[in-house]
């Protein structure tokens, strides 16, 4: 029964479309990161999640990320790399994040966007929080 049911959660995600998609984790030096909330108007209204969105025809995740970064919060990322890969299966998309760790940039965040932001320690207090988003916490926690 298990077999078939990841066989049928593998399937489901095979039949949609992937929507690639670049997130940066924030990282500054004292353990802080960085969560922002989802605008009106998105899936997920109000629910916060890392920073980041899809990657264009032809861009690199890298590349990708550091466009929605100085987009969203007016930043230069200077130094980052690819921490961990998840997919997801929401109602609206089935998304493959490539999640980057950012612990360099130049300016300071601030919302592009209208949307809100916030630094924060383990654990977060921010709700609702995205559900992929969870994951990322329980790797911040285990290193």
């Amino acid at each position: 029964m298990t077999g078939a049911t990841n066989s049928a959660a593998a399937d489901t995600g095979a039949q949609r479309p992937v929507t690639e998609v670049a997130v940066g984790v924030l990282v500054k030096p004292d353990g802080r990161y960085l969560l922002a909330q989802r605008p009106a108007g998105k899936p997920y209204e109000g629910y916060w999640e890392f920073p980041g969105g899809k990657l264009e025809a032809g861009e690199s995740v890298e590349a990708a990320l550091a466009r929605e970064l100085h987009e969203e919060l007016g930043i230069e990322v200077t130094a980052c790399h690819r921490w961990h890969t998840l997919e997801h299966d929401y109602p609206h998309a089935y998304v493959r994040l490539y999640f980057c760790k950012v612990t360099e940039w130049q300016g300071e965040p601030h919302g592009r966007e209208g949307q809100a932001f916030v630094w924060q320690t383990l654990p977060a207090d921010v709700s609702p929080l995205l559900p992929a988003t969870i994951p990322v916490l329980e790797w911040l926690a285990a290193e």
